[in-house]
């Protein structure tokens, strides 16, 4: 096991999948599907701070923007026949403004680990096979309930996908930033863009249904539960720091 194999398991898949097993023991009727909406809101909580930093990062960006929006748009008439110029143009204003376009990206990243780890622990930590991975103090657990409303959390439901789907397109539909186009990109470049992320809105939905029809429906109730709170979340973001749904373009 080389050394970013073990960071990954020791402190991310182990402590989830004992969090999960844990709290599994725990529940009343050892119910797993408890157990999973408990460990997704958990997980959801820690990774927080990052999701405020990125939207404190999105306000401040978006302030700056309105102060300068006059200067790039006579940067484009400017330049308007050659796109490189226009873009470096653009770059230096942004310095000059303190505006970096992917100041809220690293928390995104940082927060893919803990979900792709998330999805194993859901996808297969609820057998014996992984019980070596259990802390001595959590015990293996003996009985388990993989009955959640009359729905098999061990195979797929349609029920829980069409849930999830239907989330996530409200989030993307009525809480996802406006598309982002490169500075110095013209008017077709940013259609080209407003097209895909309207397509996407679509097509992510309607592959998530697709993909939880063939594994568990524990991953798909992950899903639904950890879209809800995000829209929740958002939501209260939005009003909080006043984020508007369609700032200018950086």
């Amino acid at each position: 096991m080389n050394i970013f194999s073990l960071i990954f398991t020791e402190g991310l898949y182990r402590p989830l999948l004992n969090l999960l097993i844990g709290s599994t023991n725990v529940l009343p009727s050892h119910s797993v599907g408890f157990a999973i909406i408990f460990v997704t809101i958990v997980v959801r909580l820690v990774l927080l701070p990052s999701f405020l930093h990125q939207a404190s990062t999105m306000r401040k960006n978006q302030e700056k923007m309105a102060k300068i929006q006059h200067k790039i748009d006579a940067l484009k008439k400017e330049h308007k026949d050659d796109k490189a110029k226009q873009a470096q143009e653009t770059m230096r204003i942004y310095k000059e403004a303190g505006i970096n376009p992917a100041g809220g990206l690293l928390p995104i990243f940082l927060q893919l680990p803990v979900l792709i780890a998330l999805y194993q622990v859901f996808f297969s930590g609820l057998t014996p096979d992984t019980y070596h991975y259990l802390y001595s103090f959590v015990a293996h657990p003996t009985a388990l309930s993989f009955t959640f409303f009359s729905i098999n959390l061990s195979a797929p439901s349609f029920l829980l996908g069409a849930i999830a789907g239907i989330f996530q397109f409200v989030q993307m539909r009525y809480l996802a930033p406006a598309p982002q186009s490169s500075p110095g990109a013209n008017e077709e470049t940013a259609k080209m863009m407003a097209s895909m992320q309207k397509n996407m809105m679509y097509i992510f939905p309607a592959m998530t249904i697709f993909i939880a029809l063939r594994l568990p429906a524990a991953l798909a109730l992950y899903w639904a539960v950890s879209t809800l709170f995000g829209i929740i979340q958002q939501i209260i973001v939005k009003r909080s720091l006043r984020l508007v749904d369609n700032p200018p373009n950086i």
